[in-house]
């Protein structure tokens, strides 16, 4: 599932190429994405509107219309944007993993070019809600998340406050869990995933199992130092293709060159020599040394 840095390349990419544009028309051929409105009514009630700007909450894109209204699109699993201006190509639109268009905008842009904003998902797991701008923060997936990971209110003290959070009634609330679950929990921190918690821990040379609550005071500091680092540097590199994720040109992300511990089980440590670790946590995998995070 795209992450924070994934979501945040495709935001700004929508704000510099379609701001301002206007919606024509509308076409998708699995509607089941498409919540709360028959894809008739849809149509009816984004044709016509400008895009006046693109946002992201958590790992959640909005795109704020003319009117009042706002079309918000979560990725999920293997979904991703593609922009396709009139008359030009990128090299990477017939790549087998672009090809698995289900929805498509159709927009005008003030110079009366056409450019197509087509929504590649092979699992068709995604959404798309179109809803009152106003009412954005009402939604029940975006009430119940925790501080953005990027938010400039996100300091020190507050990841330690998060971490203490209950400390008080004992070790068998958020104290108990491992700093690798605490981690991935949208409603505590959002935006990040699997990829970047393990990246997180290595760097922060922390082992994912350890609980949150006894968690010294140096390496609370070295685990928030590498969530701010190693996101912005996700960020500038446009993100992680893992498997799906593509940015709005249909390009990769390049952060995946830098990758340390995430899907390299069995391989050597590129510090120790060691062998990473693949274990789950929350039915998910999180990789690490066992060597290098203690």
């Amino acid at each position: 599932m795209p992450e924070l840095p994934e979501v945040q390349t495709v935001v700004d990419d929508l704000n510099k190429k379609i701001k301002g544009d206007t919606i024509t028309g509308f076409w998708s051929d699995w509607d089941k994405t498409i919540k709360s409105m028959s894809l008739g009514t849809f149509k009816k009630n984004i044709i016509g509107k400008k895009i006046l700007k693109s946002r992201r909450i958590g790992k959640n894109i909005f795109i704020d219309l003319s009117g009042g209204k706002t079309l918000y699109i979560h990725l999920k699993m293997t979904g991703h944007l593609i922009l396709k201006p009139e008359n030009k190509k990128s090299k990477f639109f017939d790549e087998k993993v672009n090809q698995y268009i289900h929805h498509s905008w159709k927009l005008k842009n003030k110079k009366g070019e056409m450019i197509d904003l087509d929504f590649s998902d092979l699992r068709k797991f995604a959404k798309i809600v179109l809803v009152n701008t106003d009412k954005v923060q009402d939604l029940p997936e975006i009430k119940k998340l925790g501080i953005d990971a990027m938010d400039p209110k996100f300091n020190l003290k507050k990841f330690q406050e998060i971490l203490n959070k209950n400390s008080a009634r004992g070790r068998s609330a958020l104290g108990g869990k491992p700093i690798g679950i605490v981690l991935m929990e949208q409603e505590l921190i959002a935006g990040i995933g699997n990829i970047y918690r393990s990246e997180i821990l290595f760097a922060a040379g922390v082992n994912p199992e350890r609980k949150s609550g006894d968690l010294k005071k140096e390496e609370t500091s070295k685990i928030f130092k590498e969530i701010k680092r190693i996101l912005k540097k996700a960020i500038e590199l446009r993100g992680t293709s893992d498997s799906d994720y593509r940015d709005t040109s249909g390009a990769p992300g390049q952060y995946r060159k830098l990758l340390r511990v995430y899907r390299k089980d069995k391989q050597k440590c590129l510090k120790c020599a060691k062998i990473i670790l693949r274990i789950k946590m929350a039915q998910r995998s999180v990789f690490y040394c066992p060597n290098c995070q203690k």
